[in-house]
């Protein structure tokens, strides 16, 4: 098998999941990109971290944020291509030290929050 080949399998599935995702709900790639990894991951996480810690106040104020951030931005889809963006600005950043898009999406956008999302899992069953 090549060098690469399950970082990219894992990359067009993650794509297509979420290109999926975008056309039932009525948005565009970049616009379901952002919602997911800068709301709904971080949300998720706040919530079991409230779940950790026996309060709401994180996901409460999170949810404000996101409520304030909908009623001030004009035009999501604009905002939505502008983080995407960067956030491909910052995935190319590492290609400096041997990686590449690919590798740093999967590393960064799949297998960090993976790691994340079972940490606090074992915290919640610990807790």
């Amino acid at each position: 098998m090549k060098k690469g080949t399950n970082i990219n399998k894992v990359f067009n599935l993650v794509v297509t999941l979420l290109e999926q995702f975008a056309a039932k709900v009525g948005c565009t790639y970049n616009e379901i990109n952002i919602l997911v990894y800068y709301f709904l991951i971080p949300f998720s996480w706040l919530a079991m971290l409230d779940i950790i810690f026996g309060f709401h106040y994180l996901k409460i104020g999170f949810l404000c944020f996101g409520i304030g951030f909908r009623l001030l931005c004009k035009d999501f889809s604009r905002f939505a291509d502008w983080a995407f963006e960067k956030s491909v600005d910052f995935l190319n950043y590492f290609n400096r030290f041997g990686s590449n898009y690919f590798a740093s999406s999967v590393w960064i956008c799949v297998a960090l929050p993976i790691l994340i999302y079972i940490a606090l899992f074992v915290m919640i069953a610990c807790h």
